[in-house]
């Protein structure tokens, strides 16, 4: 049994990794911590994990709070997997610093749908045929980062497959200022926020004559619980830090 504790456990992905772990037969569930004190849910990450003792911590919370319960948890050799987006480069390369130096395993991801993994993974085999790109992330109006931390990898993996810029339309007239996106590498990108939405991706070809276009739609925060449990199972063989579900599906 791998016993897990959930960072961010009242909180709508927190809810569906406590149910998702209780449900697997392999798992079991050691307790959680939230910013609010709940049912076997601590405010302190340092009791939860001396109360639960876990051996892996999923986290969805907010950047900041992920940095830091992460550099608490390999601190005490649990690990964490996270599904939180928007930490900085630094704050990634502090997390891999000290899974490197411990031995301990980690893992991010900025996607756990396995659609969503192979949209990227399918965006960057388009990208070694297609000179001009676009992105859309498509999110719930409670969405804190923008683009989102899947749109932002998908054009980061896009141009590293490419191997250099896309070539870019630059409009001769913008009477509104950032009406194009933002920009990566010759790909623009473009967030939409709204109620109703969970988590949508679109990737956008275009070539003389024709037009690409890779989508992903998630329809119900479930969509993202089989990807939870892989990283769960497989963080506990690491001894450093992973990054992308890709990565333990063997899509490289």
């Amino acid at each position: 049994m791998i016993r897990v504790a959930v960072a961010g456990a009242l909180g709508r992905m927190g809810l569906e990794v406590s149910q998702a772990v209780r449900a697997a037969a392999d798992l079991q569930l050691a307790g959680g911590v939230d910013v609010r004190a709940g049912d076997g849910v601590a405010t302190d990450l340092r009791r939860a994990i001396s109360q639960g003792q876990p051996q892996v911590l999923v986290d969805f919370t907010v950047a900041d709070a992920a940095y830091a319960n992460a550099m608490t948890a390999l601190e005490l050799g649990v690990r964490p997997v996270i599904g939180t987006t928007g930490m900085s480069p630094e704050q990634q390369n502090d997390i891999e610093r000290r899974a490197r130096e411990s031995r301990t395993g980690a893992f991010i991801a900025p996607n756990f749908a396995l659609g969503a993994v192979l949209m990227m993974y399918f965006a960057k085999i388009g990208a070694r045929y297609f000179d001009s790109a676009e992105v859309i992330d498509l999110h719930h109006d409670q969405k804190i980062d923008s683009p989102s931390g899947t749109g932002h990898k998908t054009a980061q993996m896009m141009a590293e497959a490419r191997g250099k810029p896309f070539a870019m339309n630059v409009s001769e007239k913008e009477p509104l200022a950032g009406a194009r996106g933002a920009e990566w590498q010759g790909i623009r990108l473009h967030s939409v926020r709204l109620p109703g939405f969970v988590a949508h991706h679109e990737v956008i070809f275009g070539a003389q004559g024709q037009v690409l276009t890779i989508r992903h739609d998630s329809t119900d925060r479930t969509c993202f619980m089989p990807g939870v449990l892989i990283a769960i199972r497989e963080v506990v063989k690491l001894d450093k830090l992973v990054v992308g579900l890709d990565q333990l599906l063997g899509l490289t």
